[in-house]
């Protein structure tokens, strides 16, 4: 079997990143216990606190200080084992979670045997998730649910060759983009109305997902509960009495997030 012998994806200032790191947990399937042995790759989410020179310096950060490395080339599709690794500043970080990004506040419910690098800027940084995470995230993930449906349905500019032909193949449909789509209605549906998510998936959800992932329910019926998802957390978000009854507040607390911000940012150049 031919060997690719290109070089492996490694973008952004990855020194500074690995230098500035203060959390590192596995994301993705493998968290949110939706994951099937031995067909999945392995995803990482960083943040780091850049150097004073990045913050402050005429000359822009590579990538924008974002830093991205995986096991395989450039156009080349992860597999099974492979490390895709992302690591943001600490800006970019909470710009992405006080916007609700699911991907992104996943990061603040991740069980400890999930971390990978693990700092007590980091516990500082998890720690300040009531003033992060708020009821917009479930506009949020009400988006990413319709997003993943499109594809799975074939729509969508990104869906013009299918990214995972072999799924296709086997079952007639991309399940896995099924599966993604239920997931973010039963998570968001589960933050919403607890405050918080269960990672791994709290069973009976979790069972429901992976069902679809294995290619067990129909496409119409993994429409159907998707499809049913999406309405009660669309009914959730359009509730009146929703911030009576959502024990997340309506909004970010920006005043302790940016007063955090500069904390941290202080505390990692010793200036405090």
């Amino acid at each position: 079997m031919a060997t690719d012998l290109r070089p492996n994806v490694d973008y952004g200032p990855g020194e500074a990143a690995r230098a500035g790191e203060i959390l590192r947990s596995i994301v993705g399937s493998t968290v949110h216990g939706t994951n099937l042995e031995g067909q999945d790759d392995v995803d990482q989410l960083g943040i780091y606190i850049p150097p004073p020179e990045h913050v402050f310096g005429l000359a822009e950060p590579r990538r924008g200080g974002t830093h991205v490395w995986r096991t395989q080339p450039e156009g080349a599709r992860s597999g099974p084992g492979d490390i895709d690794l992302t690591i943001f500043t600490l800006r970019r970080f909470l710009a992405l979670a006080t916007s609700g990004n699911p991907t992104i506040i996943a990061l603040f419910f991740v069980p400890d045997d999930a971390l990978v690098l693990r700092t007590e800027e980091g516990d500082r940084l998890r720690a300040l998730a009531p003033a992060v995470v708020s009821q917009q995230a479930g506009q949020r993930f009400l988006g990413y649910l319709h997003s993943q449906l499109e594809r799975m349905d074939g729509a969508g500019k990104q869906n013009r060759v299918p990214n995972r032909p072999e799924l296709i193949a086997r079952h007639g449909w991309d399940v896995k983009f099924g599966s993604h789509a239920l997931r973010l209605g039963l998570q968001g549906i589960e933050l919403l109305t607890t405050g918080r998510l269960t990672l791994p998936m709290q069973s009976q959800a979790r069972e429901q997902v992976l069902a679809v992932r294995r290619g067990d329910v129909t496409r119409d019926r993994t429409r159907f509960l998707i499809d049913r998802a999406a309405l009660e957390l669309r009914e959730l978000l359009d509730d009146p009495d929703l911030s009576r009854r959502s024990p997340l507040p309506e909004h970010p607390d920006m005043g302790t997030v940016t007063a955090y911000l500069a904390a941290a940012h202080r505390r990692s150049w010793g200036w405090t």
